[in-house]
């Protein structure tokens, strides 16, 4: 209850800290980027392979937690040194510490801004639930962007969920009217 009081009253602590989950939330969304679309496409293929009476392709098991991020060209697991977001690319010069092949900046670019826009979120709303589904909005968002400019593709495991936590956010008038809510939704949906 201290914590929560203290938080509270002091805003630019409150925002230091998000701005650090934001930073561990932004190493979570590379991943999220990267591997949603993957799992996607080989759930497709292995639909397709089904339907045309072929033997499904037995790929190494993905998702979201497993296996553990590896370097793309030399196979390298990437230790938890290796995966502090934005230092760790700034310490091993941008590069895998294994075959030294260069790492895409995009990785501490999406770090950075997730971390950047919790901050502004949290010090925008400060302490508060608004804030909590604000950051979920703004994470989810930043995911689709991203994944939407590599694959043109808005995966429905984000944007249901984000859907549904809009309207009910909006039971509590957080951001607008209930009313406007469900509106918003209908009018997003049939503009796909």
């Amino acid at each position: 209850m201290e914590l929560i009081a203290v938080l509270q009253d002091s805003p630019y602590l409150f925002t230091l800290l998000v701005i650090l989950l934001g930073l561990l939330v932004g190493s979570f969304l590379n991943v999220v980027i990267y591997r949603l679309p993957l799992m996607m496409e080989r759930e497709w293929q292995t639909q397709c392979d089904e339907l045309a009476g072929k033997t499904a392709q037995t790929n190494e098991p993905l998702s979201l937690s497993k296996p553990r991020s590896r370097c793309p060209h030399c196979n390298h697991q990437i230790s938890a040194l290796e995966n502090i977001p934005v230092i760790s690319y700034l310490l091993l010069g941008g590069k895998c510490s294994q075959c030294k092949t260069a790492i895409s900046i995009r990785y501490p670019i999406i770090e950075a801004l997730t971390g950047l826009m919790s901050g502004l979120v949290a010090f925008h709303f400060g302490f508060d639930w608004s804030c909590l589904a604000a950051l979920c909005f703004t994470w989810s968002l930043i995911a689709l962007t991203f994944i939407d400019v590599d694959h043109q593709l808005l995966p429905d495991s984000i944007t249901l969920p984000l859907l549904w936590l809009g309207i009910f956010t909006n039971l509590f008038a957080s951001f607008t009217d209930l009313q406007s809510s469900v509106i918003g939704a209908i009018v997003g949906y049939l503009s796909l």
